[in-house]
């Protein structure tokens, strides 16, 4: 049995088994002081929130934060652009999650018209640097694209608006996701081509099947993060589902089109 065919009685199983094995490294995190930063992007509707609610729900609020970078401020804009994330970047024993990130200059900034060609240029030129930076100081960094289809993200964007306990999740930028798929199609490949490296790889998950991507995004966390007594005990993520990003999936159909 693949991922994609995970059942209820698969997911209830394996869900709270992966989640301890996250609590346990994050244990070993507060006692040995690492700093981790988990970034998620993806397309809208692509379930990001749900993927960190599941991260979450059992490990400290102490050392636990999630960050949802709100819109800049004249102030901030004026500023070097990097330096307004640098006050949410974890100090030792915390864990932080962006819930999107500087990442909104490789994405839905350029897509938007909300900044310039050379801003955006500027921005995939020196992000591989600055994150560099923040690896050699010690930063445990982890990227995830959950990338969606087309027909997908009209369903989950089509649900949000009519259902009354989703109208939070709603935004002005939601008609654009498909209205500019292409567009957003484009920024994305270029991003992931230009800010993957091997000091800060980016996973790609396929998110169309909201359990298997948290199940996969759970063993990728405790597989990249965890001391081997607590790795091993994780199997390694399904490849059809979550896939360390290289160029060939640009066009094999593994990213949606």
């Amino acid at each position: 049995m693949t991922d994609k065919d995970t059942s209820d009685d698969d997911y209830e199983r394996d869900l709270p088994r992966l989640q301890l094995a996250l609590v346990r490294y994050q244990q070993h995190a507060i006692a040995t002081g690492d700093k981790v930063l988990i970034i998620f992007e993806g397309r809208d509707a692509a379930g990001k929130d749900g993927s960190i609610h599941r991260i979450t729900e059992h490990l400290s609020s102490r050392a636990t934060r999630v960050v949802a970078p709100p819109k800049p401020s004249d102030r901030e804009k004026s500023q070097w652009f990097f330096q307004r994330y640098v006050p949410w970047l974890p100090a030792a024993g915390e864990t932080v999650i962006f819930n999107r990130s500087w990442y909104n200059r490789g994405g839905v900034e350029p897509v938007m018209g909300f900044c310039t060609e050379d801003e955006h240029e500027h921005f995939l030129r020196e992000v591989p640097a600055f994150e560099g930076m923040l690896v050699d100081s010690g930063v445990r960094l982890v990227k995830l694209w959950l990338d969606v289809s087309r027909k997908e993200q009209k369903k989950r964007l089509e649900e949000r608006r009519t259902d009354p306990l989703k109208a939070l999740k709603t935004s002005p930028l939601d008609e654009a996701a498909q209205s500019r798929f292409d567009a957003y199609s484009e920024a994305r490949d270029s991003m992931l081509r230009r800010t993957h490296s091997e000091t800060a790889p980016w996973a790609c998950v396929r998110a169309d099947d909201k359990k298997p991507a948290r199940l996969n995004i759970l063993r990728h966390l405790v597989r990249s993060l965890a001391p081997k007594d607590i790795a091993d005990e994780v199997e390694a993520p399904d490849p059809g589902v979550l896939f360390n990003f290289e160029l060939s999936a640009l066009s094999d159909g593994r990213l949606a089109r």
